[in-house]
């Protein structure tokens, strides 16, 4: 995922809450510890983490200086996040910042009621449990949530492919909030006078099925769901979005 200019500013902001439980206890450490838990993998976050780091860098902390950092990667092996969660937790961390999907936080939030939580997400945190409200999320967790971006992003689809034509849309299942976010694309797109044809994919061997579904179905768009990157993982993931020879027939392919 590329880390867009405006993600980066709100990332870098959302930093400015992690600062605070820093000060707050860095006078117990000579070097803070915070925790980075993340159900992606190290290489596909680097654009992601280096934003994180530059946010910490205008708050004052500084890798290596006057601040460590114990990075826990789930590599798309979700079922891992709880257990890394612990980890942190048991590491005694003094801020858990949770990205790479809303699993993260949900599992970083069910690891420890006491340690602030600062996550980025692209669903509705209220809806997920995550917060009370967007005004005032109430608990130790609080963020950036970027939703309500699909009917955008098939608005843009629709100028761009010809009409009377389906748009594909490729989603991950047991990502949480996935049901309403395919919801939200078919309601999008019957207001738009287009099909909108759900594609499920949670690991490589259905992605690659979804693919040959996109082919053979002549769907002229595909429209990649965020969630949906937590399907792969590393190398591979990245690999699996260039090697989708099937999108290259298409008349239009949008992956956000």
């Amino acid at each position: 995922m590329v880390l867009g200019q405006m993600k980066r500013r709100e990332f870098i902001s959302l930093l400015g809450a992690a600062a605070w439980p820093l000060a707050a206890r860095a006078q117990q450490r000579k070097t803070a510890l915070i925790g980075a838990l993340s159900g992606r993998s190290p290489d596909e976050s680097a654009q992601l983490m280096a934003a994180f780091h530059e946010g910490l860098g205008e708050t004052g902390y500084f890798a290596g200086k006057n601040l460590t950092i114990e990075y826990r990667w789930a590599e798309g092996r979700e079922d891992r996040l709880p257990g890394l969660a612990a980890e942190l937790v048991n590491r005694e961390v003094v801020a858990i910042a949770a990205v790479g999907g809303a699993n993260s936080a949900l599992a970083a939030k069910r690891a420890t009621s006491t340690i602030p939580i600062v996550f980025s997400s692209g669903a509705d945190p209220v809806r997920l449990g995550l917060v009370a409200s967007l005004n005032r999320p109430g608990g130790n967790v609080t963020g950036v949530a970027q939703f309500g971006l699909i009917p955008k992003r098939l608005e843009l689809m629709h100028e761009l492919v010809p009409r009377g034509v389906s748009i594909a849309f490729l989603s991950n299942p047991h990502y949480p909030n996935a049901d309403d976010r395919s919801r939200e694309a078919q309601q999008a797109g019957r207001a738009l006078g287009r099909e909108v044809v759900i594609l499920n994919a949670t690991n490589e061997r259905e992605i690659d099925m979804a693919f040959a579904n996109l082919a053979q179905g002549k769907r002229s768009a595909l429209l990649v769901d965020n969630v949906a990157r937590s399907s792969t993982t590393g190398a591979s993931k990245s690999s699996r979005w260039r090697r989708a020879m099937p999108c290259q027939r298409a008349t239009s392919c949008a992956i956000p």
